[in-house]
């Protein structure tokens, strides 16, 4: 079985607890099994259809994972694990694009509501995160891809406790987003942008080790599911990025 995922002891004894148990009916097919299987095909990227047989039936693995992305089942496990230490001194926010693929449109209520927007690259969804220093992701955020990050900076930051010190590059150059962050007794390490009459201070060492949550995203990427958007309901794209991001870091 060394070609498939299967979550480890210690990795299961973490999320085993963080499972819901409300259950009517018939017994769940084992949940180990099931979620091995799920992730798996995150990973690779395949169809639910081509998922190997070993981790139990096809059918089973896509509704479960449809089922609790809906019920935020897996955001959840994600929030409880890594909201689970101290808030940390240092944090970093970005975004990254995500190429929506033909089969993830004609979702209900059009694609706005589902976090699908027109870019200049064509169809784009919009991962916004924060991270540690360590590039644990600590919150995730999906918009349309044309929704620029300052706009959503604040609902980022507001998700967890203040920090010291935000590092961003100077998409997030905004007075407004300064002034916050000073209310809030965080300073703001963004370079200011060229054109701005008044030049603001910064960090530039602290600066330089942004490149921590760029590696954050390309090693959450390396998920064929998350790379490239296949899902039509944002709430299955959301819950997928949280399982990948909880099995990656928090396990």
């Amino acid at each position: 079985m060394s070609d498939f995922f299967w979550f480890s002891d210690a990795q299961w004894a973490r999320i085993e607890p963080l499972l819901p148990t409300d259950v009517r009916g018939k017994k769940r097919v084992d949940d180990r099994r099931v979620l091995s299987g799920i992730v798996h095909a995150l990973r690779c990227g395949g169809r639910w259809t081509d998922c190997a047989g070993v981790y139990g039936p096809k059918k089973t693995l896509y509704n479960r994972f449809v089922r609790w992305a809906e019920r935020g089942i897996w955001e959840d496990i994600f929030s409880a694990l890594a909201g689970a230490e101290d808030a940390p001194d240092r944090v970093f926010i970005d975004s990254t694009c995500i190429k929506v693929h033909r089969c993830a449109g004609g979702g209900k209520g059009g694609p706005l509501a589902h976090g699908v927007g027109l870019t200049k690259g064509g169809r784009n969804t919009k991962l916004h995160a924060v991270c540690d220093a360590k590039g644990r992701p600590l919150v995730l955020l999906l918009t349309p891809g044309n929704v620029h990050d300052c706009k959503v900076a604040q609902l980022c930051l507001e998700a967890m406790p203040p920090s010291a010190e935000l590092v961003a590059d100077k998409g997030y150059d905004s007075l407004a987003l300064r002034e916050w962050l000073a209310g809030r007794g965080t300073q703001a390490v963004i370079p200011p942008r060229k054109n701005r009459k008044i030049q603001y201070d910064y960090d530039a060492a602290i600066y330089r080790q942004r490149n921590v949550i760029k590696r954050m995203f390309r090693r959450l990427k390396d998920w064929r599911r998350i790379a490239t958007r296949f899902d039509r309901n944002i709430k299955s794209f959301i819950g997928a990025i949280a399982l990948a991001a909880t099995v990656i870091w928090w396990l």
